[in-house]
C-alpha cells in the first residue's frame, strides 16, 4: 500500500480526479459532481498522509485544524462565486471568437491551466516583493506544519487577487464557464498536492510540476531563503525567472517553517483576517 501511494498518489489525483472532472463536464454532467470529486480528493489526501507521511507529527493538529477548515470553506466559496459571475465578466470584457472552443475539451482546460499559472505565479512573486501584498500573503506563510489543507489557507483578499490575475487574461479570451469549472477543480487538487504531507515520488517531474518536494523550499522561514518556487501548477516560470531551487538532500521539520521575522503571528482565523490591516 505504501509503495502504491508513493508512486500512484500523484497520478491518481492529477489524472484520475482531474480527469474525472473533465470527463463529467465534457459529457454535459452536472457541476455538482465536481464538488463530490473535490471531497474525494480531500479524503484521499488525508488518508494518504496517514499511510505514508513525510513527517508523522504534521498529521497532528497544531491548534490549527479548525482554523484551516474555515480558511478552506471561505476560499472555496469565493472560488465558486467567481465561477458563477464568469458569464457576466466574459459578456462585458471578452474578445469574441478568440477562445479555441473547437479544441478537445481536455486541451481547453490544459490551456486555461497554463495561462492561469503565469498570472498566479507573477502575483505570488510580487507578494514576496511588495510590502502591501506580503502583509496579505503572510497569512499563508504562518503555517507550522505542511499538510494538504495548507494550500487552501490564504487570506481571502489575497486569494481574490491571485484568482483575478490568473483568470483575467482568460476572461478577455472568452473563457467558457465549463472550462472555468474544471479549472477550479484543478486548482484545488493542485493545492492539496503542493502542500501534502505525503512522501510521494514523481521522478524527474519534480523539476517541472509544482509539487510538495519543491514547494517546501518556498516555505523556509529564513528571510529571503523562501523566495523560490512560486509556481502553482508548473515550475516553468520559476526556471525562466531564475527562482527555481531544489536540494534532494534537504529534509524539513516544523522548525524550518513559518516566518522568522514574525514568530508570534496570530493563529486564529479572525485575528489573521485583520492582521494585514493593523
Amino acid at each position: 500500500m505504501r509503495t502504491l501511494i508513493r508512486y500512484g498518489y500523484v497520478p491518481f489525483m492529477l489524472l484520475g480526479v482531474n480527469g474525472a472532472g473533465i470527463a463529467v463536464i465534457a459529457g454535459g454532467g452536472s457541476k455538482v459532481w465536481l464538488l463530490g470529486l473535490l471531497l474525494v480528493a480531500i479524503a484521499c489526501s488525508f488518508a494518504a498522509e496517514r499511510v505514508l507521511p513525510y513527517r508523522a507529527e504534521w498529521n497532528t493538529s497544531h491548534g490549527d485544524d479548525r482554523r484551516d477548515v474555515v480558511h478552506a470553506a471561505v476560499n472555496e466559496t469565493l472560488t465558486l462565486a467567481s465561477v458563477a459571475v464568469l458569464p457576466v465578466l466574459t459578456a462585458v470584457a471578452s474578445v469574441e471568437g478568440v477562445w479555441p472552443g473547437h479544441w478537445p475539451f481536455a486541451l481547453q482546460v490544459l490551456a486555461a491551466v497554463l495561462v492561469a499559472d503565469l498570472g498566479i505565479t507573477l502575483v505570488h512573486l510580487a507578494s514576496h516583493k511588495l510590502p502591501a501584498l506580503w502583509r496579505l500573503h503572510a497569512v499563508h506563510h504562518s503555517v507550522r506544519r505542511s499538510y494538504g489543507f495548507n494550500g487552501l489557507m490564504k487570506h481571502p483578499v489575497h486569494q481574490t487577487l491571485e484568482t483575478a490575475a490568473g483568470v483575467a487574461p482568460l476572461v478577455v479570451l472568452g473563457l467558457p464557464v465549463d472550462v472555468a469549472s474544471a479549472l477550479a477543480l484543478c486548482v484545488a487538487v493542485q493545492l492539496l498536492l503542493q502542500h501534502s504531507n505525503v512522501d510521494y515520488r514523481v521522478g524527474p517531474l519534480l523539476a517541472v510540476v509544482a509539487l510538495n518536494q519543491a514547494h517546501r523550499f518556498h516555505h523556509l522561514r529564513w528571510a529571503g531563503v523562501g523566495d523560490v518556487n512560486f509556481g502553482l501548477f508548473t515550475l516553468l516560470w520559476d526556471h525562466l525567472l531564475g527562482t527555481y531551487s531544489y536540494d534532494p538532500e534537504r529534509r524539513f521539520t516544523s522548525d524550518d517553517l513559518g516566518m522568522a521575522a514574525e514568530p508570534d503571528y496570530p493563529d486564529g482565523y479572525l485575528a489573521q483576517l485583520v492582521k494585514p490591516f493593523r
